[in-house]
């Protein structure tokens, strides 16, 4: 007995100092944004809002941020459908070629973003998209989209195969079918791919920073305040973008656990 608690307390000291070291910078950055000095010392200067209420009366950095928001979603909307549709022709279909179809579609996050962004930026400039809204949502849709299809897989791995035939055995037709049993089977699923691939599309940045041209997303414009000083601002974003981000992954991992437990 006094090893296995020996042994619990070890791994709690472990998993402990692993979340300390991933999330001290996060909370430094948190509570400097919040500090009325320019400079990120201690003791704290002071407590202020006013780099808050800086970055929110800058109107580039609001349409960065109107940018990013909807980016986000349209790319989150269209990834989700793509993964999902991808998900059931894998789950229903045998084809020749399945594994090969599977392969191309999970390809592009294996892909280094730098060489995905260059890519990216040889094609849309060659089709009248780069530098455009529709051209960002493009990219980030190619690369989005394959987390979307594995969560929506994983559900319909759950899914009986003989139901479908069932209900047509019944009457049921395919479209009927599928808004009657697949959609409400995934729903939790598709609603995690969802938030998933909005808080992936709103925090990615090498992709964004080839492409957006003067469309810049939030995190490209960070990077244009960062060049040649570091303001106190980026504290304040950096805050603002983290909770925005983790709030959608939170989300997705609660909707993921309804489904496991559904």
């Amino acid at each position: 007995m006094r090893g296995d608690s020996a042994r619990s307390l070890i791994l709690y000291a472990y998993v402990g100092v692993v979340l300390m070291f991933v999330f001290t910078p996060i909370i430094a950055n948190l509570v400097f944004s919040f500090n009325a000095s320019r400079f990120p010392t201690l003791p704290l200067a002071g407590f202020t809002t006013h780099w808050y209420e800086e970055i929110f009366s800058d109107r580039r950095l609001i349409q960065g941020l109107k940018n990013s928001l909807l980016v986000s979603g349209t790319t989150a909307l269209i990834a989700t459908f793509l993964g999902f549709s991808a998900a059931y022709i894998d789950y229903r279909y045998r084809f020749f070629g399945r594994t090969a179809f599977l392969a191309l579609v999970t390809l592009p996050p294996t892909i280094p973003v730098v060489i995905l962004g260059l890519g990216m930026l040889s094609f849309q400039s060659s089709v009248g998209l780069l530098g455009t809204i529709p051209g960002i949502v493009s990219a980030h849709v190619v690369y989005c989209a394959p987390f979307a299809l594995a969560l929506t897989r994983m559900r319909l791995a759950s899914l009986d195969p003989s139901i479908e035939p069932a209900a047509w055995n019944l009457g049921a037709t395919q479209g009927s079918t599928m808004l009657s049993i697949i959609i409400p089977h995934c729903a939790p699923a598709i609603l995690a791919a969802f938030f998933l691939t909005a808080a992936v599309s709103f925090d990615e940045f090498m992709i964004a920073y080839f492409i957006s041209g003067y469309n810049q997303t939030l995190p490209v414009h960070v990077l244009t305040m960062l060049e040649g000083q570091v303001s106190p601002r980026v504290n304040a974003i950096g805050s603002v973008v983290f909770l925005f981000t983790i709030g959608m992954v939170v989300l997705a991992q609660v909707l993921m656990v309804r489904r496991r437990h559904s």
